[in-house]
């Protein structure tokens, strides 16, 4: 059965400062000229059309226990879609999830592979734990089993120093980051304190996950260099509660943890007025639930992001980011529909009206 031709009548938001009036989906694609064919089904929708959202740090397939089954893997990735994302950087999964570039009904995942972790200085089950001489070789392991992405791991708590230490010597990440680029991959890494955001701007990152501790100087490096940022608001919303069993054996990094939460809006308001790129992730995976996009969009605007900010962080700023169409003349028609303008009213984005995917209406 063919599917009806969609004609999206209202704010088509090809764009920031680019709407347009109408604009329809035929046989699975968006296109801005009107079909002339004769006997065509034409269903009219009506309202505030968007690209489809996008999750920039999701993890489909893993649990706070390391990976899930594909069943698990499937529920993680539909609650995202019915959110309205309907693409998503997946930033770091020790499951494998090339099955749902199968599935027309599954959000679109770009990989970043596996994390890469230091030795028993991440969360058990979840990274390739390595020392520094075997980073570079298994980063370009990550970076040829991705999507153009390589997630690592650059800080966590050092048990001995009893705070977040940074994980690499500057040197060897400034290697393995090389590496990742001569793969062409993009680095990406977790990054809760402030020491490590140093060495990876000096060994030339290209994004940062979280940036809880970024203070002027390295909100200058960053905004010099063009480093963007996925602050995560919603997961850094949880820091008490990470930080409350290290209290008494570990009270610099209880102290530490603390101090990032307390500063966490101030430190993002800080980067968005610098210039630095900041770009829409929840971390859902792991502990956090999927389909929290319209959260952390709120989440962006207190952090004085304005709601067109916060848009173009989690859909046209995102999508040309990760190199992917948003609405395009000819493009997989990949849109989310909303009664009320997100524009206005951030919170619109948690109540979509119809979504879209390969132009069909899920």
């Amino acid at each position: 059965m063919t599917a009806p031709v969609l004609h999206l009548v209202g704010e088509v938001l090809v764009g920031p400062e680019d709407v347009r009036p109408e604009a329809w989906v035929v046989e699975g694609r968006l296109t801005f000229e009107r079909p002339t064919a004769d006997g065509l089904d034409i269903e009219t929708v009506r309202g505030f059309v968007l690209p489809g959202l996008v999750d920039a740090h999701c993890h489909v397939g893993l649990d706070a226990h390391g990976a899930v089954d594909d069943a698990t893997s499937e529920q993680q990735a539909l609650a995202d879609r019915d959110a309205g994302t309907l693409l998503i950087r997946d930033a770091g999964s020790p499951a494998d999830t090339r099955w749902i570039d199968e599935r027309d009904d599954l959000p679109k995942v770009i990989r970043a592979g596996r994390h890469i972790a230091r030795t028993r200085r991440y969360i058990r089950n979840y990274a390739w734990e390595v020392e520094p001489e075997q980073l570079v070789e298994r980063v370009r392991i990550e970076a040829r089993a991705g999507d153009g992405w390589v997630k690592l791991v650059g800080d966590w708590i050092d048990r001995g120093e009893g705070d977040l230490t940074p994980c690499w010597p500057v040197d060897v990440l400034t290697d393995a980051i090389a590496a990742a680029h001569e793969e062409g991959a993009r680095v990406t890494a977790h990054c809760f304190g402030e020491a490590s955001l140093y060495d990876f701007a000096a060994a030339g990152t290209d994004c940062i996950e979280h940036a809880t501790g970024l203070e002027d100087e390295t909100i200058r490096q960053f905004a010099e260099q063009g480093i963007a940022i996925v602050p995560t608001l919603v997961n850094i919303a949880t820091f008490p509660q990470i930080a409350e069993p290290a209290r008494e054996k570990f009270p610099r990094y209880h102290r530490h943890m603390i101090d990032l939460y307390d500063r966490r809006l101030d430190t993002i308001r800080a980067a968005r007025e610098a210039g630095i790129p900041i770009y829409l992730g929840t971390d859902a995976g792991g502990s956090l639930p999927h389909g929290l996009v319209a959260e952390e969009a709120v989440e962006l605007t207190k952090a004085g992001l304005t709601p067109s900010e916060a848009l173009y962080a989690a859909a046209w700023g995102a999508r040309a980011w990760l190199g992917r169409p948003g609405l395009e003349e000819g493009a997989e028609a990949d849109l989310v529909v909303y009664d009320t303008d997100p524009r206005e009213e951030i919170g619109a984005l948690g109540h979509p009206s119809r979504i879209v995917l390969r132009g069909i209406t899920i």
